[in-house]
């Protein structure tokens, strides 16, 4: 690999007037000496995110649209993809915020490990009190468990890391993201690559600002699809599954549980929603260290959200929705060197 090879950054994009022009502008300022170049693929947004990414075009050559009429993740991924064209391919959400050097130092973790994909940490920042209680929630071993690109931990070799920097041979020895996965594509996608023998490299040297969802209703909406397609994953490969991931629906079953109990039974019942409200407020107090008061006081709302909405997505994820995704599957592609 070259000193500086040069770079596509790929850009799945659906509704993110909010956001989209500072990601990509964290994105052109990046401290890079290789050529460089953006791809956003514009999903059927109902704000004006194509009239700010049309604006960007205009404004920088190195910026570039495709359409991406389905709006599913999977697929604008590989519709950029396809309408790029350097070795390096950075994927970026249309809320994430590149750090500085990101660019640049992932390549040099390429080259110093050999892997195939590199990442680093979802670091969530809010603009608002409810965002920032979010922030300390997804952040936290007691919102998230022990996931090191919330939490952060020590480079090494992963299973999976968020949103990624890939040898394009690699992308394109597997073909892609598999578009069945609306959510997980890029777990099942790693998947692959370690299948084929290829190495997926946990670095916290890398941070991607992470703007939170901006509403209750949004954030449940966010982690209900995260458990109902995590159960898709453990459908699809068997063995993947571990106690933090059975937490939530564990949870849901409990507290659904001890309000029958407690409503029809015995006040006794209402032990279990009483001890885990208690257990999510005294968990929020650390969580929301040097937060304002109104801030901290919204974390045990966003740890519930999070927690119930996972458990219940997790819980009422169903059969056929794996079975088609199963029947999708790609057997990963080994070549002699990639």
């Amino acid at each position: 690999m070259n000193a500086t090879p040069a770079v596509s950054v790929i850009m799945p994009v659906l509704n993110e007037e909010r956001h989209l022009r500072n990601s990509v502008r964290h994105i052109l300022e990046q401290e890079y000496e290789g050529e460089m170049e953006v791809v956003i693929a514009l999903g059927p947004s109902t704000d004006r995110t194509d009239e700010i990414a049309a604006e960007l075009v205009r404004e920088d050559p190195r910026v570039h649209t495709v359409p991406n009429p389905t709006g599913r993740t999977p697929a604008a991924l590989n519709a950029a993809i396809k309408a790029s064209r350097h070795p390096i391919v950075v994927r970026v959400d249309g809320h994430g915020m590149l750090s500085q050097n990101y660019i640049a130092t992932a390549v040099r973790l390429l080259e110093e490990t050999g892997a195939q994909n590199v990442g680093g940490i979802m670091h969530a920042e809010g603009e608002n009190a409810w965002e920032d209680a979010v922030a300390a929630a997804m952040t936290s071993k007691i919102g998230v468990g022990n996931a090191a690109f919330h939490t952060g931990g020590a480079a090494g070799p992963a299973e999976t890391v968020y949103l990624g920097v890939f040898r394009r041979e690699a992308l394109e020895q597997q073909g892609g993201y598999n578009v069945e996965f609306i959510r997980a594509q890029d777990w099942e996608l790693n998947f692959r690559i370690r299948e084929a023998g290829g190495l997926i490299w946990f670095s916290p040297e890398l941070k991607v600002q992470y703007r939170p969802r901006p509403s209750v209703k949004a954030l449940a909406k966010q982690y209900k699809d995260y458990g109902r397609w995590r159960h898709v994953v453990a459908r699809y490969h068997e063995g993947s599954i571990n106690l933090r991931y059975l937490a939530p629906p564990t949870a849901v079953c409990a507290i659904a549980a001890g309000v029958v109990v407690g409503a029809l039974l015995t006040p006794w019942g209402f032990v279990v929603p009483a001890g885990y409200l208690a257990a999510i407020a005294a968990g929020s107090l650390p969580a929301g260290k040097g937060l304002p008061l109104k801030a901290r006081a919204q974390i045990p709302v966003a740890l519930a959200t999070m927690h119930m909405s996972w458990g219940f997505g997790f819980l009422t994820s169903p059969k056929a929705l794996a079975r088609k995704v199963i029947a999708s599957r790609r057997p990963a592609v080994r070549t002699t060197s990639v």
